[in-house]
């Protein structure tokens, strides 16, 4: 749909409104998941991309919104903010769309990808671009001209992307591989680190940190040698933020909780506990201590990530547990890293996954009203009490090809029996 230059400039005003509130409080405005956030140098702007495939460009002097920008066919897992002050977003889709601020239509659109996109980094010098896919590949995009290269070798999705700061660039993948790439020459220095790799950071002075789904973070010397390791929680980290003095790391757990790490000293300072809804995405304000984090809930906070408290933000009335009627209940217990995604009843507001109402017996990709990737809905899998354990026994990524599931494994045969049982008993219809 074509829209006027006019009607951009109304949606814009109306979301101002709606999204406006006290100074610094939470700023609402996605209609799902909150996955990516992007903040400018000087710390005025945000940009944040979301499953309901939208990317909202924020003012963060009042916390409101200044433009809602439409163009993708799925969720916006990436964005950055350049310093000449374009905006890039990227999704599920596999494209990346390069904005003026103002234009209710991406300038250039970059097409090579053949799976979602779930990172983006510039380089230092803001002449390229660097993606992450779930097709295996990082490409490098000249931000002049559009054109790119292909960097191969990960054999599982690449997840993470960022440029140290002498130029080079690093990526992370599920195959356990942190990749140092050399460029322009393209050969990279690979090192393997002992789980799947969800996200990377590097420090100003070249240290390279990587979030991995054991929960912890490892770091690596520019040189590719490991040197430190901090455990940031029980689940998965899903997402990774550094001050801009490098001293403070912010990981976020699938669990809904981010911790706050010293950098220097390896330790876990404390950890922010939000209203019990998953945190997808972090960023820091360029004060070093302030940090920003995008929710299941669509919402963005504020908190001190020095003394842990909430800025402005209203966390009284925070939802209730989902699984509370299921205390002491095994399965459910097992089942707690899914809520994330995932409801147990039709009744409930859809989250980033399907329902798993009437599981049983249905068809992968077949539940009505849902967006699932193209290439599941090839796939013949029935969901049984066995499907759904071998899935979590050997992984999405390797059982579904092409999902967009975060990928988790559950490695006890009991706790996979015990899931299993729960959703049989209710789940059916």
């Amino acid at each position: 749909m074509i829209r006027s230059p006019l009607c951009a400039r109304l949606a814009a005003a109306l979301w101002a409104v709606f999204a406006v509130a006290s100074a610094h409080a939470d700023m609402a405005g996605h209609g799902g998941p909150i996955r990516a956030l992007a903040v400018s140098a000087d710390g005025d702007e945000l940009l944040s991309g979301s499953f309901d495939t939208s990317a909202i460009h924020w003012s963060l002097r009042t916390d409101s919104a200044v433009q809602v920008l439409r163009y993708h066919a799925d969720g916006v897992n990436a964005v950055a903010l350049l310093k000449d002050r374009r905006m890039i977003t990227a999704g599920a889709d596999a494209r990346i769309a390069l904005w003026t601020a103002g234009r209710p239509q991406p300038d250039r659109v970059l097409e090579g990808h053949a799976a979602p996109i779930v990172a983006l980094a510039a380089s230092p010098d803001g002449s390229l671009l660097a993606s992450a896919s779930w097709d295996r590949t990082v490409r490098l995009w000249s931000l002049s001209d559009g054109t790119s290269r292909v960097l191969e070798g990960h054999s599982q999705n690449v997840n993470g992307v960022a440029f140290t700061p002498d130029g080079r660039l690093v990526s992370v993948a599920y195959d356990l591989a942190l990749r140092i790439w050399r460029l322009p020459d393209g050969q990279p220095e690979i090192v393997t680190l002992p789980a799947p790799l969800n996200a990377v950071a590097v420090a100003p002075d070249g240290e390279i940190v990587t979030a991995a789904v054991d929960g912890k973070l490892r770091m690596v010397t520019g040189e590719g040698k490991v040197s430190g390791e901090v455990a940031a929680g029980p689940t998965p980290v899903v997402a990774l933020a550094m001050s801009a003095d490098g001293a403070l790391i912010a990981a976020a757990g699938i669990g809904g909780t981010v911790a706050i790490i010293d950098r220097k000293s390896r330790s876990l300072l404390r950890t922010l506990i939000g209203p019990g809804l998953p945190v997808w995405s972090v960023a820091f304000l360029p004060d070093r201590e302030t940090l920003l984090t995008g929710g299941a809930d669509g919402k963005i906070r504020r908190w001190n990530a020095r003394t842990g408290e909430p800025i402005g933000s209203i966390l009284a009335g925070s939802p209730p547990d989902p699984l509370a009627a299921y205390a002491g209940d095994h399965g459910a217990d097992v089942f707690r890293a899914c809520v994330a995604c995932h409801t147990l009843s039709e009744k409930e507001v859809q989250r980033a996954g399907p329902t798993l109402a009437g599981l049983y017996g249905r068809k992968i990709a077949s539940l009505p009203g849902y967006r699932f990737s193209d290439a599941l809905k090839t796939m013949d899998i029935i969901w049984t009490p066995e499907t759904v354990a071998k899935l979590f026994e050997i992984g999405p990524n390797a059982y579904t090809p092409g999902t967009k599931m975060p990928e988790q494994r559950i490695g006890s045969a009991e706790d996979r029996r015990a899931l299993t049982d729960f959703l049989g008993r209710v789940t059916s219809r």
